[in-house]
This record gives C-alpha cells, sequence and structure tokens, in this order.
C-alpha cells in the first residue's frame, strides 16, 4: 500500500480515478443539504421509531406521530423532560444491569430504543462513575456516514491529496472489549469502531487489532516504530495530546526532524479535547512544512461536527441519526446542569454568539439528553461552531470559568519564552478561595511558578469579566500554581484514576464537585516529589 513504490502509484492512480468522483458527487449533496428540513425529519423519524419501546409508551409518543414539526416539537419537548445519565441510569437502564463478583452484565431490549442493544461505549471521560452508553446499529451506521462525508469533502477540497491509497493511523482506546452477557459487548467508542468497520475501508486502517490491544507505554512504541516504518501510513486520528506523545516518540527514535522521518503524512484529524494549548508543540515539531489538521466533535452519544479543509471553525452537522436542542449556558444550574423543563430551542432558533448546553434525542435510545458539552455558534450561514468545553466550569466562588477561557490562558502562557506546558488541571482550592493550577511542562521547561500564576490571572481578568471582579473584591484569591513534569501527571492518571492513553484525557477541570481530583493529583506529586522524584 506504499505509495511510493511504482505499485503504490499505479493503484494511486486508479483509486483516484475511481473514488475523486465519486467523492466530488458526495461533497456537492453534502453542501446541498438542508440542515433545517434533515432535523424536522430526523425528529420525526425518531420519535415513530421509538413509539413502541417501553419508554414511548411511558411518554406517548405514538401521539405524536403525524404532526407538523412546530406541533410535534412543542408536544414532544411538554412530555419528555431533560434527563441527565443518571436519570437513564435510574429510569430504564438499571433495571437490566447485573453485576456478581467479576461480571456484569446489561441487558436493553426495547427499553428506549427498538430491538436488542450490542454494543454499549464505556465512557473514559472526566466524570467518575462509568457510563455504558447504548450504541445502536443505526448509530453504526450514522457514525460511518458523518465519515464518508468527512472524507469525501476532504479530498474533493484537497485535490492535490496524496491520501489514495494510504492509511489510516487510528489511536483507539484499548480493543479488548467486555462481554456482558447475551451477546452484548461493551468498550471504548473508538475500540467498538476500529473493530467493526466496513469491510471496503479493513486495508486502509492501521493498526491491527492486536497492537491497539497492548497496554497503553507498549502501544505508544509499537504506534511510533510503525508509523516510522510504514510509509504508507498519511493521517493519524487521535486526541490531541496523545497524538503528540506518539510523534514526540518518533523524533526521539529516529533522531531526525518529523518532516523528514514523516514525508507522508499529510492529515491530523483530532477531537475530543481542544487544540488551542498544544498549538505551540505541533509548530514546533513540524516546523514550516505541517500537516493538515482537522477538528472533530465525536462523542460515544452522537457526532456532533467536523472541519473542512480551508475553514477555521467545525461545520455543525445535524445530519446523523441525531435530533438537537439546545440550552442557553445561563440557564445551568451551579453544578452546569439544566432542569427537566429547562428552556430548550431547536436549531433553527439558535442565535449566533451564544454559548449553549446541547441536547440530544439519538438514534441509539437516548431522549434529550444532557451530553454535558456546550458549543458555541459563530456563523449560522454556514453553520460554524467552535467547542467551548464541557458543561463543568470553574463555579465554586460563582465565578463560572469556562473550560475554554482556562485552555486560552493556557494556549497564552505557552507563547512565553522557556514555557512548555504540555498538561494540565484546574480546580477549586476552596479553604484558600482560589483556583490551583497543576501544569505539566515539558523537560526543556524553566518555570517561574509565581510569573507563571500572574500572567494566568491577568487572561482571566481579560476573558471573564466576573472572575475580574470577583478578584478585584478579593472573593477570589490569587491563583496557585504547581508545575510538575509531564511524566508525573499521567503516571497519576493510570495509578490513581486507572486510566492512561487511547481516548482518556486529563480534565482541564477538575469536574468533581469539591475538588477532590486536583487534590488527588496535588497530593500525589508531593508525595512523589518527597520520595525524590522529580515534579518539575
Amino acid at each position: 500500500m506504499d505509495g511510493a513504490t511504482p505499485m503504490g502509484k499505479v493503484l494511486a492512480a486508479s483509486l483516484g480515478r475511481i473514488v475523486k468522483p465519486g467523492a466530488a458527487v458526495v461533497a456537492k449533496r453534502f453542501a446541498r443539504r438542508d440542515p433545517f428540513a434533515a432535523q424536522r425529519k430526523i425528529l420525526a423519524g425518531l420519535i415513530e421509531k421509538g413509539a413502541a419501546t417501553r419508554f414511548g409508551r411511558e411518554h406517548g409518543l405514538a401521539d405524536l406521530a403525524g404532526r407538523q414539526f412546530d406541533t410535534l416539537y412543542r408536544n414532544y419537548r411538554e412530555r419528555v423532560p431533560i434527563r441527565t445519565y443518571e436519570d437513564f441510569w435510574r429510569d430504564y437502564f438499571s433495571a437490566g444491569y447485573r453485576q456478581s463478583h467479576d461480571k456484569r452484565s446489561i441487558n436493553l431490549d426495547n427499553v428506549t430504543w427498538p430491538g436488542k442493544i450490542r454494543f454499549f461505549c464505556e465512557t473514559s471521560g472526566t466524570t467518575a462513575p462509568t457510563k455504558f452508553i447504548p450504541f445502536s446499529a443505526e448509530m453504526f451506521a450514522a457514525n460511518r456516514e458523518a465519515a464518508r462525508d468527512l472524507a469525501a469533502c476532504y479530498l474533493h477540497r484537497t485535490p492535490e491529496s496524496r491520501l489514495l491509497p494510504g492509511k489510516l493511523l487510528y489511536m483507539a482506546g484499548n480493543t479488548r472489549l467486555t462481554d456482558l452477557g447475551g451477546g452484548a459487548v461493551s468498550g471504548d467508542m473508538s475500540a467498538i469502531t476500529l473493530l467493526h468497520p466496513p469491510s471496503y475501508l479493513k486495508p486502509f486502517i492501521a493498526p491491527d487489532p492486536s497492537l491497539s490491544a497492548l497496554p497503553w507505554e507498549e502501544k505508544l512504541e509499537a504506534l511510533a516504530r510503525l508509523l516510522l516504518t510504514d510509509q504508507g501510513i498519511c493521517a493519524i486520528s487521535g486526541v490531541p495530546p496523545w497524538i503528540l506523545l506518539l510523534l514526540k516518540r518518533c523524533t526521539e527514535l529516529a533522531g531526525q526532524p518529523l518532516p523528514e522521518v514523516l514525508p507522508n503524512l499529510e492529515l491530523i484529524i483530532h477531537g475530543g479535547t481542544s487544540m488551542k494549548p498544544y498549538c505551540q508543540e505541533f509548530a514546533a515539531l513540524f516546523g514550516t512544512r505541517p500537516p493538515i489538521c482537522l477538528e472533530l466533535l465525536p462523542s460515544s452519544e452522537a457526532f456532533m461536527a467536523f472541519q473542512l479543509p480551508g475553514e477555521e471553525q467545525m461545520r455543525f452537522t445535524p445530519y446523523y441519526g441525531v435530533f438537537f436542542e439546545f440550552v442557553p449556558f445561563e440557564e445551568l444550574d451551579d453544578r452546569g446542569v439544566p432542569g427537566p423543563d429547562a428552556a430548550a430551542v431547536p436549531l433553527a432558533e439558535v442565535q449566533a454568539g451564544k454559548r449553549y448546553a446541547v441536547i440530544l434525542t439519538t438514534c441509539a435510545g437516548l431522549w434529550r439528553y444532557h451530553i454535558g458539552d456546550t458549543i458555541r455558534f459563530v456563523s449560522l450561514d454556514p453553520l460554524l461552531i467552535e467547542f467551548t468545553g464541557r458543561d463543568k466550569f470553574l463555579d465554586r466562588f460563582e465565578e463560572k470559568v469556562t473550560q475554554g477561557e482556562a485552555e486560552e490562558a493556557i494556549a497564552a502562557l505557552n507563547r512565553m519564552e522557556g514555557v512548555d506546558i504540555r498538561e494540565f488541571m484546574v480546580g477549586p482550592d476552596i479553604p484558600g478561595r482560589r483556583h490551583l493550577w497543576i501544569l505539566a511542562m515539558g523537560r526543556d521547561s524553566s518555570p517561574d511558578n509565581a510569573r507563571l500564576a500572574a500572567c494566568l490571572d491577568g487572561k482571566l481578568r481579560e476573558m471573564n469579566a466576573d472572575y475580574a471582579t470577583f478578584r478585584n473584591q478579593g472573593r477570589i484569591g490569587e491563583p496557585l500554581v504547581v508545575t510538575v513534569s509531564e511524566e508525573m501527571i499521567y503516571r497519576w492518571s493510570k495509578e490513581v484514576r486507572g486510566k492512561l492513553g487511547g481516548q482518556s484525557k486529563i480534565p482541564h477541570i477538575d469536574p468533581t464537585v469539591d475538588g477532590e481530583m486536583i487534590k488527588s493529583l496535588h497530593r500525589f506529586t508531593g508525595i512523589q516529589a518527597n520520595r525524590g522524584i522529580d515534579a518539575a
């Protein structure tokens, strides 16, 4: 599959003649789609499909079939409250769950979606409990359609692309799935999709599932060696911090700049967390020959957006089996959660510039589900969005500093000379009435913690009026900055959280109620430093 060989060039030319015209057709069709008509059709279809389930019967969904959208949506909103995952677990999912010793099982058959759910995505995410997110056959199909549209739009907009017939290196989570009995399995969403790709895509996806099943440190090493030896790999997909670790390992193994050792790397597809804190490091790795970077907004529950070449923001994509609603950010309570009857609006009524919490009704049986992500529409024609973080934000002192603002502040620090922040977490130091920032630094950093704290403080004052007011009034103290090594924060994630690599992310904002997670990290780094292990 190496496009550099004579046979590879012939194959690439043949695929180009076959695939690129088809990609143009798909891309042009995507550009013509009416997002509002798509949403009207999707809601009607979901209600019709879910009417005969237990959920549908309890909420009278059959009575809504055939109504015009305005009436349908109004009645739907009246009958179905907004729910969190905890609500769904208590009311619908837990009845089918069993656990004995080390064996778990879950059975959802015609509960919130027709038929039996065979796949469950176990979230790695930023909240403590494990979540079993239903992943139906219809959701499989919707995600594949989204991937097809993204690929077609990329090829159409990048006529000089050399991706064909190259391969995509997919940095999935661990591919060992858990048997939940009765034909159901659970695992990381990226692993599920890696293990069950369309047959026609299998030759173009790396690595082999057996490699993805390795422990994280072994997998990272194996992926780096694979990337260096398989010149047919032209694209990487994953979470920004893990892609960076992979690329960094490639430079260490090769001892040469990345553009020289990975000349065919054309595309990086990233999602799961903002790229902002990592932009400086990506730029340093690639110099004047960077690959194209495209951002996605995927999740275990729904596919929401992807970036097209030449555009700065992501296109909102309301076409893939999900009906969207939006609750204004100001309507969230102090836990970042909307009430069951919060004033949600459909896509046609959103306003540019406002920040919204996203509410989903999906083809996997989540109905008016509060996913926990927030977005801002920066344009309504076309529909362009930016991911503004989780609903969780720094609010213990009523300041409501968002994840996007925290990441922007870190990006500003990374533009300073001698500062190389690879990862970070911020949370409340409640006794001190201040924010505690733990910054994981690169080896060449020479941090001045007091200076970093002053710069963070100044940047947040610029971006957040509430924070500035509270600081001026003395209601919040100056932030405390603790610097640690990059290895330290990953060791904590592995040894204390039990999560490292793949799609597991370091939470940038402590999602716990009273700062338990940031205290755990702070305590861990202090213990390790006392043992003589480098903390910064």
